[in-house]
């Protein structure tokens, strides 16, 4: 049975098949650097980071600071932006370079506390304001700092206990070297994404949650649990 499609940022980026990436953490967000996906099937590049205004290739009418993720032909199809002043550390994503005036974001990420419960633990739901789906929110548990967490979707069906049942879109979680059966250190890790679903979108989920892990090693955050609603 075919997986319904869920598409948030575009619907080239929703694979008919069960799609694997292997990200490769780079430097810290200095110009043309921060993640790079590869297709696990082809090797092909899929999707890298730049960021605005600090030497790097994209421009437009973006700001300093904003982080993009590239296809694989290089344009932004996601933009990542703080929104500041922002006692949670709001993030918002838009599509494209994020650029167009008046552009409303696609979706908002934050924290749901801003103490730290040291547990590395998270959630994020998130609130699609444009696009028409059955799936109006998503969740992400587990620890992204240890490359071991779930993005689930809500309202799927319902269970035997008459509850909803949440169903899971994209997981990341570590890389196993399969040659040398030996697990990669966390600057490797996989995404999969479920088939049908939005890829660009996950890997903008994964774009925060890093930025995120980044402040916690300058000492900004601690962790705690994540949320994301749509902006008011």
């Amino acid at each position: 049975m075919a997986q319904q499609q869920v598409v948030i940022v575009g619907e080239e980026h929703c694979d008919g098949e069960d799609r694997e990436l292997t990200v490769r953490k780079t430097t810290l967000f200095t110009p043309g650097d921060g993640l790079e996906a590869y297709d696990h099937r082809t090797g092909a590049l899929a999707f890298r980071v730049e960021t605005y205004g600090r030497g790097g290739v994209c421009g437009g009418g973006a700001a300093a600071g904003d982080l993009a993720l590239l296809g694989a032909e290089g344009a932004p199809v996601l933009t990542v932006r703080r929104r500041r002043p922002s006692l949670h550390h709001r993030w918002d994503g838009f599509l494209g370079d994020g650029a167009a005036q008046g552009q409303k974001p696609i979706f908002s990420v934050r924290r749901s506390s801003i103490l730290g419960s040291g547990t590395g633990a998270g959630a994020v739901l998130v609130d699609l304001l444009a696009p028409a789906t059955a799936h109006g929110e998503f969740r992400v548990d587990g620890s992204f700092p240890r490359r071991c967490c779930r993005v689930a979707a809500g309202k799927a069906g319902v269970g035997d206990g008459g509850e909803e049942e949440d169903v899971m879109v994209a997981e990341v979680r570590r890389k196993v070297d399969e040659g040398a059966h030996v697990v990669m250190g966390r600057d490797v890790f996989v995404l999969w994404v479920r088939a049908g679903f939005d890829a660009a979108f996950a890997m903008g989920i994964v774009l925060v949650l890093d930025r995120i892990t980044v402040d916690e090693v300058h000492g900004d955050l601690g962790e705690d649990s994540l949320e994301a609603t749509s902006p008011v």
